[in-house]
């Protein structure tokens, strides 16, 4: 199964100065791939830096908010 784009894999609304980041990786139980982790970095470092945003939400698509880190990714880099 081939990975999303990291813009597909955290999606970004903003709502009257509220910003909710959505993991977005329902079939893996949005565990946390690197390419994940990186996109929230950043998402979270332009909200630190953007003086419109008051709150950030994280939230997640599908039945699991985060299974935690993805083990097949870790595994394949051993």
């Amino acid at each position: 199964m081939t990975e999303p784009s990291t813009t597909d894999l955290l999606l970004r609304e903003d709502i009257n100065g509220v910003r909710i980041l959505t993991l977005n990786r329902p079939q893996s139980r949005n565990a946390l791939s690197d390419a994940l982790i990186a996109g929230l970095q950043t998402a979270l470092q332009e909200a630190d830096t953007d003086a419109t945003v008051r709150v950030v939400v994280i939230a997640a698509s599908g039945p699991v908010f985060c299974a935690g880190h993805d083990l097949r990714e870790v595994r394949a880099k051993q």
